[in-house]
């Protein structure tokens, strides 16, 4: 009875949202989201720096008559919308922070900004699709404020800063902005985030009910020999000696010590650094990683077995070792009732051919930490030309990442459509 009283309130809100002409609301916005988009993408921010972003996003909030929050989490904005009826709060999120990469694009919005990063200059793209995000929540935003008398409730618009990590020394990102509240005052009863896919074909859309991103964790490790000549190493302690033996045993904690037919388990070593010399053997080394994991008892499991082993080769080698192992971020897991719920919503926006169940993905994104305080739905925008083949499409973090924008009006369709069916207005 309970399933079939939630089929008919979606089916009521869907009814609800054609008789109210939102199709040509959303249909008119297309162009302003576009020009967004561009604009953001040419004008690029990273982590924890993104001033004038969040300046631009204030502004068009504030245009909309919403309440309005700066400074949180140091960047973020938070956009307050509410409607005409009592009823639940529901919070849509968009992250808004570019990287550290060199567009290699052609397109006449080309970002050529240039900055720092850990100390080093730096080209900075929106080379995972952030700008995009920020251009369909203002476009869904705007959407929404004219139509305060169909809401039922609350709607919180989460501009998040930081996705990507703050910078060393700094907190940020989805971690902080809980921290400092952002869930509550009105208190959140669920949030919804998408992001958008380079190798999905635009005009689709993905979801996974459960974990759907691994859970993330950096790890360091640093490794302590005794420097010597190169042409006498029997009177040194090789330290990448060590280091090459540690990094070989760590991949055995995966192919001989997980069950990975239970859930995946990638451990990729992305940064080793010694010496200065071809004929020094040096007295140091370092090794940077990263641990994904979609279960947390492996999690814990691999990282008990990473402290063990870490010390115990270097000794076997005659040298030490530390390891040092971050917190990182939880596993993005879509909380299997709400993602039952909203499937419906998904087919109407986007259509029924064009959503699919995916498996999960070795990826992290910090929106978990909104997941762990309240339900969440997170789920993928397809936005690849559908003529360039999936093996051609530049991946996310690469100079050539590329979106077709066509796609984007899906994402202020389906998050409208969300929340009118959830809100049940």
């Amino acid at each position: 009875m309970k399933k079939l009283l939630l089929t008919t309130a979606i089916l009521t809100g869907m009814i609800g949202y054609a008789q109210h002409g939102l199709d040509k609301d959303i249909q008119d916005i297309e162009s302003k989201v576009i020009e967004w988009r561009r604009d953001f993408h040419q004008n690029p921010e990273l982590s924890n720096r993104e001033f004038k972003t969040a300046e631009k996003i204030a502004k068009h909030l504030e245009s909309l008559g919403m309440e309005v929050q700066t400074g949180v989490a140091k960047t973020g904005v938070v956009g307050i919308l509410k409607g005409n009826n009592p009823g639940k709060v529901l919070a849509l999120r968009a992250d808004i922070d570019g990287l550290p990469v060199t567009e290699r694009t052609d397109v006449p919005f080309k970002s050529t900004v240039k900055s720092k990063f850990r100390n080093t200059d730096v080209g900075v793209m929106h080379a995972c699709g952030h700008d995009t995000h920020i251009a369909i929540l203002m476009g869904v935003a705007e959407v929404l404020s004219t139509k305060k008398d169909m809401i039922n409730g609350t709607i919180k618009f989460i501009f998040q800063p930081a996705e990507e990590g703050a910078p060393p020394g700094e907190e940020g990102g989805a971690e902080l902005m809980v921290k400092e509240g952002v869930l509550q005052n009105p208190d959140v009863d669920a949030i919804f985030g998408l992001h958008i896919g380079a190798g999905q074909d635009v005009n689709t859309i993905s979801y996974r009910p459960g974990g759907i991103m691994a859970a993330s964790q950096s790890f360091e490790i640093n490794v302590k020999g005794k420097q010597s000549h190169g042409s006498t190493p029997w009177t040194s302690v090789d330290p990448i000696m060590a280091s090459v033996k540690i990094i070989d045993g760590m991949q055995t904690l995966v192919s001989r010590e997980m069950q990975l037919t239970k859930e995946g388990v990638v451990l990729s070593i992305g940064k080793i650094q010694s010496g200065v010399r071809s004929n020094i053997i040096p007295e140091s080394a370092q090794i940077i990683g990263t641990l994904r994991t979609l279960d947390y008892d492996m999690q814990a499991q691999i990282n008990q077995r990473m402290k063990e082993m870490v010390p115990a080769i270097a000794k076997a080698y005659r040298a030490e070792a530390t390891i040092n192992i971050a917190k990182g971020y939880p596993i993005t897991y879509n909380d299997p009732e709400l993602t039952a719920q909203m499937l419906p919503s998904l087919k109407a926006a986007a259509g029924d051919n064009a959503v699919f169940e995916i498996d999960a993905i070795t990826g992290a994104e910090d929106f978990s930490f909104f997941q762990k305080e309240v339900p969440g739905l997170y789920f993928f925008l397809g936005g690849k030309p559908v003529d360039v083949p999936q093996s051609e499409a530049a991946p996310h973090h690469t100079p050539d990442f590329f979106i077709d924008e066509s796609g984007m009006l899906l994402g202020v369709k389906t998050f409208v459509q969300l929340t009118f069916d959830y809100l049940g207005s």
